[in-house]
């Protein structure tokens, strides 16, 4: 594709980058971060910048004589032109004072050059016609997502390496530990506290048959995560759209019931509470996705730009079932398969949580006492294998009418327990079991912590 062309390049905005940070060795703490040696088209100048980066890294002095030094020790010198060269460089460049300016430039280039090279790629892709259409689609994105971050396929890295990253990230500090430690919270104190929080790269299963609410649950965990952390939160909201989302979240925030923000019916006070709580969550980072036809590789696609954009910190998915298998030649349960493995790669690829609801079969309605098991969830692929966590949602509640219930504990006078959850925590893969109980304010469509019981219960 690039034959019998040149490829885009600036030697002397390279000469230029490295000129300034000869005469000027406090001009490299200006571009050490942005641009890399790599950026570089000529190699002389792609060594020369490499050993000023070296040099900064150690805390030595950036200037020609120490330049050599490292070039010469890395038998590069004469490669480089010798010491001549280096005083071309600074001959040609009066001040580092624009030494943002040109570095930009070579980084221009260099992207230039890194989407012909993607181009012709794409192109080869193209060429060999595969029969996977959404598989070639996704290695061409994937190409042109590279250009666009400059990430490269991931290479191996030393356990020290992993070690000081860990650290940076997470942190061992009393503070760290108050906060998460860096995971995202859900704001529910028994699930934080067995879960500690959805850690990076983790696939969170939520499930339950419908109507227990966990819709709300997941909304009530987004809005706890963007309120109280800061949290920058997608949702793919594949059965309600954009309009019912947004109701949810008002209803919750303002204490307002749903039913009366649905029908557009409240009072004066109703309506300043509803503007109350408006102006709160309008400040928040939460993105809404209500594309009702939608597969896995679609959603990858639009996690990543928005990633790119806003830097998310967790991703919702309402629900599994409900997204698009995109094969014609796979039954169902295969599909779903396919779908949980995406959307657990995506979590690992992009280093985030990612929370995905799932509908129950119903075979939990045939059994004694309706407790989902994982089971449960064997129908729909390998929802289990593929998980981290797998919660469930149970109330006894719905299985069960008070006067039966009455019955079957008149002789140690049970409660009724009448709209309490029980968040069945079954698969934890680095982790306890146990069982975690919240308050569901049906009219609030709205999760709370129960005071004074104790939570989380382990599993038996």
């Amino acid at each position: 594709m690039s034959q019998g062309r040149t490829l885009p390049q600036d030697i002397e905005a390279e000469e230029a980058v490295n000129g300034s940070l000869l005469i000027d060795p406090d001009a490299v703490l200006k571009v050490a971060g942005n641009l890399k040696a790599e950026d570089f088209f000529s190699e002389t100048n792609r060594w020369i910048y490499q050993a000023c980066i070296s040099l900064y890294q150690r805390n030595a002095a950036i200037n020609q004589v120490t330049v050599a030094h490292e070039l010469l020790h890395q038998n590069k010198l004469e490669q480089a032109s010798g010491s001549s060269y280096l005083s071309h460089l600074i001959s040609v460049v009066p001040t580092s004072l624009h030494i943002e300016y040109y570095a930009q430039i070579v980084s221009r280039m260099s992207v230039m050059r890194r989407l012909i090279s993607a181009a012709e790629q794409i192109s080869t892709i193209g060429y060999n016609a595969g029969p996977e259409v959404d598989l070639n689609l996704s290695k061409a994105e994937d190409l042109l997502f590279q250009v666009r971050t400059g990430q490269d396929f991931r290479e191996f890295n030393s356990i020290r390496d992993l070690l000081n990253k860990y650290f940076d990230e997470k942190g061992v500090t009393a503070e760290s530990q108050e906060t998460g430690g860096g995971h995202i919270l859900s704001g529910f104190t028994g699930i934080d506290a067995l879960l500690g929080g959805f850690h990076k790269s983790d696939l969170i299963i939520l499930a339950a048959r419908p109507s227990l609410g966990k819709t709300s649950l997941a909304l009530n965990i987004a809005r706890n995560a963007a309120i109280n952390q800061g949290a920058c939160v997608a949702i793919f909201s594949l059965e309600m759209s954009k309009e019912s989302v947004v109701e949810r979240f008002l209803s919750s925030e303002s204490g307002v019931d749903s039913h009366y923000i649905r029908l557009r019916r409240f009072t004066e006070k109703d309506e300043a509470k509803i503007m109350e709580a408006s102006g709160v969550l309008s400040e928040t980072a939460i993105y809404v996705d209500d594309s009702p036809e939608i597969q896995a590789i679609d959603i990858r696609s639009k996690v990543k730009r928005l990633q790119f954009e806003h830097n998310i910190d967790l991703v919702i998915i309402d629900y599994i079932q409900l997204i698009s298998g995109g094969s014609r030649n796979e039954n169902r349960v295969q599909e779903l398969s396919k779908i949980t493995r995406s959307l657990k790669i995506m979590a690992r690829e992009l280093d985030i949580p990612v929370l995905a609801l799932s509908q129950l079969s119903r075979a939990v309605e045939w059994r004694t006492g309706q407790k989902p098991q994982l089971s449960d969830l064997r129908e729909s692929g390998t929802i289990e294998q593929d998980a981290d966590i797998v919660c469930f949602i149970y109330r006894e509640d719905k299985t069960m009418s008070e006067e039966d219930w009455e019955k079957a504990h008149a002789l140690d006078g049970k409660p009724y327990p009448r709209d309490i959850a029980e968040i069945m925590v079954s698969k934890h893969r680095n982790g306890p079991l146990g069982e975690v109980k919240l308050h569901f304010s049906n009219r609030f469509v709205k999760f709370e912590n129960i005071k004074g019981i104790k939570n989380p219960v382990p599993a038996k």
